[in-house]
């Protein structure tokens, strides 16, 4: 090491993931023929790195993270070669795979080196066998037994190979066998290096109680006479040495603490120390030209060192290859007015090769036609084969498609669309038209069917239509009142657990009392719990969507920095995941529960195992004690063979339940007595258990999955005791004889779920499952199991015995759940009494804003009760367009529904006094990017929903939500326009009994058309809502009433005001609310069908759309104006109109829609004397209730626009009908 030698550079080891920290090395080693330091990582990803900078060349997954850590390089002409523990790998210097070759007997690969024969390696490891690989080939050629398990192998006159006891074997480099064996250490070698004539190695002895320690020497021997030579002194703890490529006797050696001495053999006085900036030190390279040393260190660091004025890594170097440099396309001034002629066509001369000839092409690999079973029978024989009569089942002409055949029988047949349906609904029902139910119907895992027992454990997808997702049939894959979750959404993985969570009784009732509380978190993982929870009990069968759930899980930078989220599961099966997430759940809701309840123990007494860790150093014996609470158990497996399951005790499932609890470990901890590492052991003491027990199956290896093949292994229940700070695992006739003799302590535990991964080779992707016994959380007693199959949205009922094996490769189990036995039908609703509905009777904003002066937010004396009902109205904003497939023959195809958000929420009170006043008109803050505003049908606008900008009241997501919820579980009717879709969005679970839609209630059952709000209030009431402009009218009589048979003088004027953009939300719920008002008018009268036939005549017309406005210019005009004939009633002036005597507060409000005119259309005299008529008739004769006499004008000016109303819309056209007896219905709302 020369006088100018330092750190040149430094970089990180690659993470595993984009938002995963980054891990330690576990290797490294320097390329023989290219400027490369390569490096492999615990997770078995290799990495390259080029030149004394370290640029990042090349990474690729050599080895999956099941197979642990790369442990060891080496250097071929093809490529490199990496080994991991159960497989080694060969790809190319720029990460192309050439080979991976794998055995059932690697089980704990450790090292390899290059044979007498340089195509061929060993790879040996802490095993009875090694193999011998043929590099060119990339196969096993040969598989050599051993008594010994090599941790280190290295090349020179020898292949010298460590043991894991502290022995050096000298074996021949041609049939390995042995020839001199040294007892180097006394416990274990840490590192060593053999070049030309000298081996040096490192490790560790044990010293005093037992405590292994860094050798201060380190070891020498010569090779060539096969004996030690004098050992280096190294005062700081040799731990890692290497010998100088070029320097025969020259070697350095260094400490963990980062201390480097270059010695010679020859010399040992001779030294050069230096000290490396690193907090512990991990491995040691030096390259092949000796002029640069590469150090790992703890810190996830790799450091390089050498002289900054030279610095190679080999002497000759062949030039590596880098990606060609890719030109950037030169940029097109593109718009909507660019022609198609500016992208020229390319030339050609001959015929394309694209353009084959249709005689040449065919259809090849197609299996035979299956052949009739009704042929059989009538089979004979000649000497050409067999024949039997055509039973001609099929037309002339007509051939089977066997490869279409064999598609469909791999997966279940997508449903028809509901639009589709609703079309053929008058045809006979084809057999496309089953639904899955009855193709999962008596299907199991080992029966046999017609068909495929893997339909229902296959992936399930969504298909768009034009119409969206709510086009999909749900319930063609759903027949129970078990409702399942839909996966359109991100992180919708997590599904299944969330359906195990929800049938846990106990912990269902510790979410729905926590939501019930007066938490307004935005991030409350057990309140979003609590909500999607009750929105699966009143679903009732069917489909939800956990959207708000899963939108707070995303905002956890501790699940996305623990590779929790969808985005992060490219590198990590399934099955590691979802026990992460179960793990990361249960933490959170602890939290969660705290942040109301400081003091309460409530959640942890039910989801937490109490317990007490000691930690002992082995060295000092010094013990600490600390609290070991966990929520979810980790199995831990025996290292026996899972085929003594049946004799071995050991093997079965509460004695590993048991050693999994009170697990006792050894690792390298820090000790505050020794202050170092040391090797700590850790032991834990159960005091309480918990009344639901979380566990994850843990399954890593492929000898962990065979326990669970075990018949029977699994069980439904396991009874445990707690004796001595000791837990007892009792099941099967143990358990039943404590519990007949009713012993102390013995708490029962019955198995209400799992999760488990299905991964069937024929399918593009494995997935999430969950097995439920549904019996358990049923309201009503019972002692018998309904175990229900949980695949996303596909619900069945499947056989105990079908849940309990797992026989089957593609079948793995992930997470259980056990609850007590006593917890059974332990439904609590006791949480709707005690509702915290404080919420609905404060302003909140997130902007220290003010809802409008028009809303009144609900006093004490207003609090809703069952049945009050209010009318609703939402405003969404677009976050994602759909994404839409356009395929070669020009159709589309959706792959993903445009995604929206709430943006406003108006909910007006729909009885009382104060009928028609709102009182919830929040704005939502919305943190997400908003591609679209749609402020035409909205009304909202940039800057709306910005809490810097906004001028409106706004309020967080959770807030509006809860507020909803509140009044949804205080049993308030909901009245509006298209609610189905508004609860879709919102993500909120309304029954039918609780929800007024106007959109149904105008519903022709022979017509299939859905009516819009802006067409009702014109058809209904002849008033115009949702419009960007507004008409103002002004109308003089004549004020004397004595006079009927002069003219009426009206002078109109029409005005342009400030428009109004979109959609008015507290506008279109009033509205909704005065069509619900209207309709029952239409009921007790008992015209409804003559109303909804007019209705829709009037809609053909006009194409049901409101007609365009046709305002006169301001103008004066004279009528005549209606004589009366009739008798007056009371109160009727002389006119026929009934003296204004209403007090109603909704005559403080208009009682036309925003933007209704204000005009009164000319009439002609005939006109006007029907009106009189009519009028006068209602006046004097209409005794019915709903009846226009019941309705005064409280204006005259209201007055007069009816009384023309009546003249120019008295035809059913124009929206006003009549009934028997004089009786009309239309115009403004009746109070």
């Amino acid at each position: 090491m020369e006088a100018d030698w330092d750190e040149v550079s430094q970089v990180t080891v690659p993470p595993p993931g984009p938002h995963v920290l980054p891990t330690v090395a576990s290797t490294i080693a320097f390329d023989d023929s290219q400027e490369l330091l390569w490096v492999g990582n615990e997770f078995g990803r290799v990495s390259s790195f080029y030149g004394p900078e370290l640029q990042r060349y090349t990474s690729v997954k050599a080895h999956t993270s099941a197979e642990g850590p790369v442990r060891q390089f080496l250097f071929h002409d093809r490529g490199v070669i990496s080994l991991s523990s159960k497989s080694v790998h060969l790809a190319s210097r720029r990460g192309l795979t050439q080979w991976h070759v794998s055995h059932p007997e690697m089980m704990e690969l450790r090292c390899m080196s290059f044979t007498a024969q340089p195509h061929k390696i060993i790879a040996a490891g802490l095993q009875s066998a090694m193999f011998v690989i043929d590099v060119e080939k990339g196969t096993i050629v040969d598989q050599v037994s051993t008594e010994y398990h090599y941790t280190i192998m290295k090349k020179s006159r020898y292949l010298c190979a460590a043991t894991d006891t502290g022995s050096v074997n000298a074996l021949n480099l041609t049939d390995f066998s042995l020839v001199k064996s040294w007892k180097a250490h006394g416990a274990v070698i840490n590192d060593m290096d053999a070049r030309n004539d000298f081996l040096v190695t490192c490790g560790f002895s044990v010293r005093h109680l037992g405590s292994p320690i860094v050798d201060p020497l380190a070891n020498v021997y010569d090779l060539k006479s096969l004996m030690p030579l004098p050992p280096i002194p190294f005062h700081a703890g040799a731990a890692f040495v290497r010998m100088h490529p070029r320097l025969q006797t020259t070697s350095f050696i260094a400490s963990q603490t980062g201390q480097l001495q270059v010695v010679d053999l020859m010399n040992p006085n001779t030294i050069n120390l230096r000290q490396a900036n690193v907090t512990f030190l991990l491995g040691l390279e030096i390259s092949p030209s000796g002029e640069a040393l590469a150090i790992n260190d703890a810190e996830c660091s790799v450091h390089l060192w050498g002289s900054p004025s030279k610095i190679h890594f080999n002497e000759i170097s062949k030039e590596t290859e880098f990606a060609d440099v890719s030109t950037r396309p030169s940029v097109l001034d593109w718009s909507n007015e660019t022609p198609l002629s500016i992208i020229g066509m390319p030339y050609y001369y001959e015929r394309l090769l694209s353009a084959w000839p249709s005689h040449l092409v065919f259809e090849v690999g197609n299996a035979p036609a299956s052949m009739d079973p009704a042929i059989l029978p009538y089979l004979r024989a000649n000497e050409l084969g067999q024949y039997a009569p055509n039973p001609r089942k099929k037309l002339r002409y007509q051939v089977e498609n066997t490869r279409l055949q064999s598609m469909t029988e791999t997966a279940l047949a997508t449903p028809k669309f509901l639009s589709e349906k609703a079309k053929q609904a008058p045809k006979a029902k084809s057999e496309d038209g089953q639904d899955a139910t009855g193709a999962l119907k008596g299907l199991n895992i080992n029966g046999e069917t017609k068909e495929d027992p893997l339909l229902k454990y296959s992936n399930v997808e969504i298909k768009y239509s034009k119409f969206g997702v709510d086009d999909f049939d749900f319930r063609y894959y759903n027949k129970t009142n078990f409702s399942g979750l839909e996966t359109h959404i991100a992180n919708s993985f997590t599904n299944s657990l969330l359906q195990l969570l929800k049938f846990i009784p106990l912990v269902r009732n510790l979410a729905l009392q926590h939501v019930s509380s007066n938490c307004l978190c935005d991030t409350c993982l057990l309140c979003e719990m609590g909500f999607l929870f009750d929105m699966l009990d009143k679903a009732n069968g069917q489909n939800c969507q956990a959207t708000n759930l899963l939108k707070a899980f995303s905002s956890f930078r501790e699940a996305a920095n623990l590779g929790l989220l969808e985005e992060n599961l490219t590198n990590k099966s399934l099955s590691s995941a979802i026990q992460s997430v179960n793990r990361f759940f249960l933490n959170q809701m602890s939290h969660d529960y705290r942040t109301i309840c400081p003091s309460s123990d409530v959640l942890d007494h039910t989801l937490s195992t109490a317990a007490v860790e000691s930690i002992c150093c082995m060295f000092c014996r010094n013990e600490i004690v600390r609290t070991g609470n966990a929520f979810v158990t980790e199995l831990i497996y025996p290292t026996l063979d899972p085929k003594q399951g049946h004799r071995n005790p050991a093997c079965r499932f509460p004695n590993i339940l048991r050693s999994s609890i009170e697990r006792e470990t050894q690792n390298r901890g820090w000790c505050s007595t020794c202050r170092r590492y040391q090797q700590v052991s850790i032991r834990k003491s159960v005091q309480r258990m918990p009344l639901v027990l979380m566990l994850n199956a843990a399954i890593n290896t492929p000898v962990y999955r065979q326990f669970w093949s075990i018949p029977g292994w699994l069980p439904e229940k396991i009874g445990i005791m707690i004796e001595d700070n000791q837990i007892q695992c009792y099941e099967g006739e143990q358990l039943r004889i404590r519990q007949q003799n009713n012993f102390e302590g013995l708490v029962v535990y019955e198995l209400v779920g799992l999760v488990a991964e299905i991964d069937i080779a024929e399918q593009k992707k494995p997935h999430l499952v969950s097995f439920i016994d549904t019996s358990i959380s049923a309201c009503e007693p019972t002692k018998q199991s309904s175990w229900h199959l949980f695949n996303d949205f596909l619900v069945t009922e499947v056989s105990k015995e079908e849940v309990f094996s797992f026989s089957q490769p593609w079948k793995s189990p992930c997470t259980l759940a056990y609850q007590i036995s006593t917890g059974r039908h332990g439904l609590d609703d006791s949480w709707k009494n005690e509702l915290d509905t404080t919420l609905l009777f404060y302003e909140c904003s997130t902007n220290n804003r003010r809802p409008i002066d028009t809303c009144h937010i609900l006093k004490s004396e207003e609090k809703p009760t069952g049945g009050t009902p209010v009318a609703l109205d939402t405003e969404f904003v677009d976050l994602e367009k759909a994404e839409i497939e356009v395929k070669a023959d020009g159709t589309q195809e959706m792959i993903r529904p445009s995604k929206s958000g709430l943006a406003r929420v108006s909910v007006i009170r729909g009885s009382g006094n104060e009928e028609g006043v709102p009182f919830i008109d929040d704005y939502i803050t919305i943190k997400d990017p908003i591609v679209d505003y749609v402020t035409q049908y909205s009304g909202i606008k940039p800057g709306d929903l910005d809490p810097r900008t906004s001028q409106h009241n706004l309020v967080a997501l959770k807030v509006a939500y809860k507020k909803l919820w509140l009044l949804l579980n205080l049993g308030c009717i909901f009245v509006g326009h298209g609610l189905a879709s508004d609860f879709r969005k919102i993500n909120i679970q309304v029954p039918k009994s609780q929800t007024i839609d106007t959109q149904y209630l105008f519903f022709h059952p022979g017509k299939n058309r859905r009516l819009s709000l802006r067409y009702l209030a014109w058809a209904v009431f002849k008033e115009y809502i949702q419009e960007e402009t507004t008409t103002s009218t002004s109308i003089t009589t004549s004020p004397n009433p004595v006079e009927p048979a002069k003219m009426t003088t009206t002078t109109t004027t029409t005005t342009t005001i400030t428009p109004s953009e979109g959609h008015d939300s507290i506008e279109d719920a009033r509205m909704a609310l005065r069509l619900w008002k209207k309709f029952k008018e239409y009921e007790d009268a008992g015209i409804v069908n003559q109303i909804l036939e007019e209705i829709f005549r009037e809609g053909v017309k006009v194409g049901f759309r409101p007609p365009p406005r046709h305002p006169l210019p301001p103008q004066s005009s004279t009528a005549s104006s209606p004589k009366n004939n009739n008798n007056n009633s009371s109160g009727a002036n002389a006119s026929g109109f009934s003296t204004p005597v209403s007090t109603h507060p909704m005559s403080r409000l208009p009682l036309s829609g925003r933007n209704t005119p204000d005009f009164v259309l000319p009439v002609s005299a005939s006109a006007s004397a029907s009106a009189a008529s009519v009028t006068g008739g209602l006046a004097g004769g209409g005794s019915s209730s709903g009846s226009m006499s019941g309705s005064n004008p409280s204006t005259p000016r209201q007055a007069l626009r009816r009384s023309a109303v009546a003249a120019a819309a008295l035809t059913p056209s124009n929206g006003s009908f009549g009934g028997a007896k004089g009786l009309t219905f239309g115009g403004s709302p009746i109070h």
